[in-house]
């Protein structure tokens, strides 16, 4: 999928303006980071602009391996996905005993910050195992089976597959959640 900014930041990888081209990517995606750096942060700030430049170094350390072939938003969210991955690791203590007052349904659900609903979600996708939480925080913010396969390098029907069954057991979770609340 060789879109134009595609195109344009592999013919940039090499000259002196690549640094211009990185720039330019960054204004175009700071949302994307942003909203990456949230939901594995749940929101608070001071850490969410923490994990940010640790999005951003990370894509300036892997901007020569984007090749174009998947969007340029497919490729920020995976680096910055497994940077966030790899920070929770390093600092799973702190991430894991974190909790936030929190409802969800997955049905019908928005998926907002301050939605009290996308709250909870946000908690019971934290506690997923690490690529399932990726996998369905990808298809909620939009990205395609085909997209997110290629950011976890595996088959769209796998893709396809494991978001069904995620789904089912967020609605589990939630269920026992509800019930606790009671």
């Amino acid at each position: 999928m060789k879109t134009r900014q595609n195109v344009l930041l592999s013919r940039t990888k090499d000259k002196p303006n690549k640094e211009e081209a990185f720039n330019a990517m960054l204004l175009r995606n700071k949302g994307l980071i942003w909203h990456i750096c949230s939901d594995y942060n749940l929101g608070k700030v001071w850490r969410v602009e923490d994990c940010m430049q640790e999005v951003i170094v990370s894509l300036w350390r892997y901007f020569d391996t984007f090749e174009g072939r998947s969007s340029e938003q497919t490729w920020i969210y995976r680096v910055a996905t497994n940077t966030m991955l790899m920070l929770r690791r390093k600092d799973d203590k702190h991430l894991a005993t974190e909790q936030i007052d929190v409802h969800a349904e997955i049905k019908n659900m928005s998926y907002e910050a301050n939605d009290d609903n996308s709250q909870l979600l946000c908690q019971l996708i934290n506690e997923l195992p690490e690529e399932n939480g990726m996998i369905i925080r990808a298809h909620l913010d939009g990205f395609t089976y085909k997209e997110i396969a290629t950011m976890t390098n595996l088959t769209e029907g796998t893709i396809a597959m494991r978001i069904t069954r995620i789904k089912l057991q967020l609605k589990e979770m939630f269920k026992k959640e509800s019930k606790e609340d009671i």
